[in-house]
């Protein structure tokens, strides 16, 4: 009797039945263009190559934004006030640039090539950032005995916001395509890999964690005692190694084909169901509606979607009027099911996205206003030790490493058998509560500054402020996770980078609104004896302005509980 040796690295000497089961059933392909195989690729053979690559991206981004209205106000002679709006700006191009990189991703490159010319991008802006901290010509000069500080003159301006741009461009491939791709390695037929897929989305929380922890210690320490120019370099050599990082691991992941330009598909339905409308076409119960007969969508690498009962107009796109119609490839005219239902399945989650950006406008005072107050107070940690005004963002890293593990190991199985759902809590219940915890933080904030602008204008310890960052960070961890979770889960085949990028967007929409608001409390309070916001923290009244956000975040949690309860996913509908 003689045995046949099966080497499992080798697909071919398996046999087909065990092959079928280990080829991905979620559309992924190899390097090769081949069904990818989940002996060799994905799964944890794959991830850590994405984990690493987020902790080594999210060091040095952190490391930029925690300095950056310091810089603006230390080396360009920028006011307070202009600083923090002008960070806001860019931290709100940067997020709302993702949509474009999820849709370059989806609809042309693919995640794995938008993530790679993305970070060239990157790290060319990193590069021209460092230079600017290096070389003296490209900042203002230092301030006179006089105290005249001279501005910075517009070419000075325009090389650091080029570099910035060339930043925020960047990010915006890589950040909303990175959960994405590391998502796509985990087949959600696969019951093993699906609980997998929950697990990844933790782990990769917590490497933006340790990333932003590392940023926000040693990076800024360094950034303190050696100037911006190392402060910025290290970061940016950083950069590069996330980018070989990820890489290296390019025979063991799974990719996903791109599926074109979901926008044109969704201005496709519109067309199509406003034009039908106009003829007079009606729908109904027993009304047939037009899909391929292919197991497959007509949707290059997505599944064929059921059709649901709500936003029935849409369904006119997908009605065949003419039984001997001929042209029903022409998508302007006809629509197939799953096409309307990717359009249906974005209008349920945009409500869902548009009542959670109060926690994003919370999250601006991190790398602005919570930054100014850490900048004035008592920051001696004995006597030979100054803690970094940006490092305080630390505490609200800190919380991620308390409450993630402590949720995962001892609240979700507590909670899976009162609530019956796999994860305790559903994603809808995680971003509830991470709303609510924000409203403490912003109160927090706003007594503490109270208490340190009427009863103790200086000696105040920074550590006052360690409740308002603590806080702030579980409220981050509950809805960031809630959002992964919720989003992807949501997302259909074609949309996954778009709406990744979606929920990412709001953090950039909150910090255009924090700027508008800024200015808003200025022209209404002035900038002179009685303005909120000035350049000197101990006349200005910047508690009032906290708790202007938390009367809004408070507002936003009611109106996100409305939204929530009414929400039906698309499995429910």
């Amino acid at each position: 009797m003689s045995y046949k040796l099966l080497d499992t690295k080798d697909p071919s000497s398996l046999p087909s039945s065990s092959m079928e089961e280990d080829l991905a059933t979620n559309g992924s392909v190899d390097f090769r263009g081949r069904v990818a195989n989940k002996r060799i690729t994905g799964g944890w053979k794959a991830s850590p190559f994405i984990i690493a690559n987020e902790a080594a991206e999210r060091l040095s981004a952190f490391t930029v934004s925690a300095s950056l209205v310091l810089y603006l106000t230390k080396e360009m002679k920028e006011s307070l006030p202009d600083a923090a709006t002008h960070v806001s700006d860019w931290v709100g191009a940067t997020y709302l640039l993702m949509l474009l990189g999820a849709f370059l991703a989806d609809a042309y490159l693919g995640r794995y090539l938008t993530v790679m010319f993305s970070s060239a991008v990157y790290l060319i802006g990193m590069i021209l950032l460092t230079i600017s901290a290096s070389v003296k010509s490209l900042r203002p000069p230092p301030c006179t005995e006089n105290q005249n500080c001279p501005s910075a003159t517009p070419g000075q301006s325009a090389f650091l916001y080029s570099s910035l741009a060339l930043v925020a461009l960047g990010t915006g491939g890589v950040k909303p395509n990175i959960p994405s791709f590391g998502a796509d390695q985990h087949d959600e037929n696969d019951e093993k890999e699906l609980s997998y897929k929950y697990t990844f989305f933790n782990f990769f929380f917590l490497s933006i964690k340790v990333g932003a922890l590392l940023g926000l210690t040693v990076m800024v320490y360094i950034e303190q005692e050696k100037g911006y120019a190392w402060g910025f370099g290290l970061p940016t050599a950083i950069m590069f190694a996330s980018v070989v990082i990820l890489a290296a691991g390019f025979p063991k992941y799974r990719y996903k084909k791109p599926m074109g330009s979901i926008f044109t598909r969704f201005i496709q339905v519109i067309v199509a169901s406003v034009r039908n409308h106009s003829r007079g076409v009606k729908v109904t119960p027993e009304t047939k509606l037009y899909e391929v007969s292919t197991e497959e969508s007509d949707i290059v690498g997505a599944r064929k979607l059921s059709h649901t009962p709500e936003f029935r107009f849409l369904d006119k796109a997908a009605v065949m009027e003419d039984p001997e119609l001929t042209e029903i490839n022409d998508r302007w005219k006809l629509c197939t099911v799953t096409q309307v239902e990717e359009l249906k399945t974005f209008l349920r989650v945009f409500p869902v996205w548009a009542s959670t950006i109060a926690l994003s406008l919370s999250l601006a005072q991190q790398s602005t206003f919570f930054l100014a107050q850490s900048k004035i107070l008592d920051r001696h940690l004995g006597p030979n030790f100054m803690i970094p005004p940006g490092s305080m963002q630390v505490f609200a890293v800190i919380n991620a490493f308390v409450t993630v593990p402590i949720y995962e190991k001892l609240v979700v199985p507590v909670l899976q058998k009162t609530t019956n759902h796999h994860r305790g809590f559903t994603a809808l219940q995680r971003m509830g509560i991470g709303l609510f915890i924000s409203i403490f933080s912003l109160a927090s904030a706003a007594a503490v500054e109270h208490m340190r602008r009427t009863h103790y204008p200086s000696g105040l310890s920074v550590f006052w402020l360690v409740p308002q960052f603590f806080i702030l960070g579980g409220a981050e961890s509950f809805t960031y996770v809630g959002q992964l979770e919720f989003f992807y889960d949501e997302a259909t085949d074609g949309m996954k980078s778009v709406c990744g990028a979606l929920f990412l967007s709001e953090i950039g929409i909150g910090s255009w609104v924090n700027s508008a608001l800024v200015k808003i409390v200025e022209k209404a309070t002035g900038t002179g004896h009685n303005g909120w916001l000035r350049d000197d923290l101990n006349e200005s009244k910047l508690d009032y302005y906290y708790l202007i956000l938390s009367g809004i975040s408070t507002v936003n949690l009611f109106v996100y509980i409305w939204v929530a309860r009414r929400y039906k996913g698309r499995h429910q509908a």
